[in-house]
């Protein structure tokens, strides 16, 4: 089984940044891709970044310029710039690939808060 724990949220002023970290443990082979997402209150949770092992990266229009997710070995990284009010909800990690004996995992982390005062 793959662990992942998000840290680095808080609370921060209109315009200001944030960087969110998360670490995978567990018997992990290889991770294919990895991402963030984010879930505000009353909203469905949402893709907003993904980087795969090649480093290719995608993201969703409203964080596209802002945001930037980056992955060292075993650890995801997102530089948040320019924080919006609109930008308040849980983030979360996400990771898939596969664990030692060949199994697949797709595994999410607990999320950590982030607040965007106006």
């Amino acid at each position: 089984q793959v662990q992942l724990a998000e840290s680095g949220g808080g609370l921060v002023q209109a315009g200001g940044s944030l960087r969110l970290s998360c670490a995978a443990r567990g018997n992990i082979a290889s991770i294919d891709s990895m991402g963030w997402a984010c879930q505000a209150p009353g909203k469905q949770r949402e893709l907003i970044a993904t980087i795969t092992s090649s480093n290719s990266t995608h993201y969703a229009d409203s964080v596209k310029g802002r945001f930037t997710i980056s992955r060292d070995n075993d650890k995801l990284y997102l530089q948040m710039n320019s924080l919006k009010p609109e930008d308040t909800a849980v983030y979360y990690c996400h990771a898939n690939g596969m664990i030692l004996g060949a199994s697949p995992f797709d595994s999410w982390g607990r999320g950590t808060q982030v607040t965007v005062s106006s």
